[in-house]
């Protein structure tokens, strides 16, 4: 059995900061709840004995600060590669606005269509489709190269809630889940003879 744990990076803003959607443009480092959530994730892996051989990252900082205070905190030192494929959604002229200001220009409906199906809104320069491909390919890269292996992806929401997509029943998946994943949060899919099924989707740590 090929295990794919996919998490979130942690929080890049604190309690008091002004809040700003921040996609692939922006760099930003973890905050200090943001290095918490990512302790936390490599003290829930350990305890689920989910012990990533191998670790993909995107090359944004939250994500690779992310992966390396979990894999300290486990005390781990596996093989990270680092791959533009799991790079944040680029919010185009939404990059760096609040969410008020986001939904002032794309209207609340287009919100709710990305929070719920995935469905980018007019404006956001990236192609879902690649994604999803992205994702299979991957699926099938892992299984070739890492079968039986335990393999962490750490990257963010608008790249996380497309993984789903691997099973082959994405549609049936959003019914009834939130696709997105919260900062910090886990989720892990299982392959077993050529399938992919998800073990748990969002865990919040």
């Amino acid at each position: 059995m090929t295990r794919l744990i996919i998490a979130r990076h942690g929080n890049t803003f604190d309690k008091g900061d002004t809040i700003l959607r921040v996609g692939a443009r922006t760099d930003l480092p973890l905050s200090s709840s943001g290095i918490l959530q990512a302790d936390n994730l490599g003290k829930f892996l350990e305890q689920k004995n989910l012990i990533p051989d191998i670790v993909f990252v995107s090359e944004l900082k939250r994500v690779k600060e992310t992966a390396n205070h979990a894999l300290s905190i486990m005390q781990l030192k596996p093989k990270i590669l680092e791959t533009n494929i799991f790079n944040e959604v680029d919010y185009g002229q939404d990059d760096g606005k609040t969410e008020a200001e986001v939904i002032l220009r794309i209207g609340q409906s287009a919100m709710d269509k990305w929070e719920s199906d995935g469905i980018l809104p007019n404006g956001w320069i990236t192609n879902p489709k690649i994604i999803i491909q992205n994702w299979i390919s991957f699926g099938e890269e892992i299984i070739k190269n890492y079968k039986d292996k335990t393999i962490l992806v750490v990257t963010s929401n608008g790249i996380a809630r497309f993984a789903p997509h691997l099973t082959g029943e994405f549609d049936n998946f959003k019914k009834d889940n939130k696709i997105k994943l919260a900062t910090g949060a886990c989720s892990l899919l299982v392959n077993k003879d050529n399938k992919w099924n998800i073990d748990f989707w969002g865990q919040k740590l």
